[in-house]
C-alpha cells in the first residue's frame, strides 16, 4: 500500500449481523482473528467509495438491469472480486485453494 492508507480489511464473523474488527493491516486481523479462533471473512475495502462504484470502475461490474441501480441493490452489493479470505476457528481456509474466488459468483446483492 502506498504512504497514503487506500484500503482497511474488516472481519465480518459467522451468522453476525455486524462486523467485528477494521484493521489496517491483514497481518493485525490474521493476528487478532487467530488470537479469537474465530470462523467469518475478512475482507478487503476501499475508502472512501462504495464498493458498488468501486466494481464498475474497477471494470468489474456493469449495471444490466434498472433495479442494478437501486438504493436497495447499491446498498447491499458485495464483490467476490474483492480480495477475501475465509477463517474456520482461527485458521485461514485460502491457503488450502490456488484461487479463492473459485467457484465463487463475481457479484452478490444478498
Amino acid at each position: 500500500m502506498a504512504d497514503e492508507l487506500q484500503a482497511v480489511w474488516v472481519f465480518h464473523g459467522a451468522s453476525a449481523p455486524f462486523s467485528s474488527g477494521v484493521f489496517t493491516s491483514k497481518q493485525a486481523a490474521d493476528q487478532w482473528i487467530t488470537r479469537h479462533q474465530l470462523s467469518g471473512m475478512l475482507t478487503k475495502y476501499p475508502l472512501d467509495t462504495g464498493v458498488y462504484d468501486w466494481a464498475i470502475a474497477e471494470g468489474l461490474f456493469q449495471p444490466r438491469q434498472d433495479y442494478q441501480t437501486g438504493a436497495k441493490f447499491v446498498g447491499r452489493f458485495t464483490s467476490a472480486s474483492q480480495e477475501h479470505y475465509h477463517y474456520e476457528a482461527g485458521i485461514d481456509l485460502e491457503g488450502k485453494t490456488d484461487d479463492p474466488a473459485a467457484g465463487r459468483p463475481d457479484v452478490c446483492d444478498q
